[in-house]
């Protein structure tokens, strides 16, 4: 069973950046197509960003198209998020998820098998 491990939160000035990576362990990382979902204090957890096993696919939610970028690594068992220009609203914990069902991107949640513990991110005004 993988196990995902979110890292690369903090604290950042509205306008700044952050990269967040989740780091897989326990299995095999490529089988995964990977997503990144937060959910900010009184508020439902959000679809941020999808990558496809591989790396050639990616969705993004439109609310962060132009700001964000999802990657990954199969050799490092890593996927990143890039969050550039951020936002106060931005603010929230950030989690990672794996999907088995690999041929596939998904930004609905249950679509997703295992879940990370996530990272919180803060952006100040």
């Amino acid at each position: 069973q993988v196990r995902l491990v979110e890292s690369g939160g903090g604290l950042v000035q509205a306008g700044g950046s952050l990269r967040l990576s989740c780091t897989a362990s326990g299995g095999t990382f490529s089988r995964y197509s990977m997503g990144w979902f937060r959910q900010a204090p009184g508020k439902e957890r959000e679809f941020l960003a999808a990558i496809s096993w591989g790396g050639s696919n990616t969705y993004l939610t439109d609310s962060v198209k132009g700001r964000f970028t999802i990657s990954r690594d199969n050799a490092k068992n890593t996927v990143y998020l890039q969050m550039n220009s951020l936002k106060p609203e931005d603010t929230a914990v950030y989690s990672c998820a794996a999907d088995s069902n690999w041929r596939t991107i998904s930004r609905f949640q249950y679509e997703y098998d295992i879940w990370g513990q996530g990272t919180q991110v803060t952006v100040s005004s």
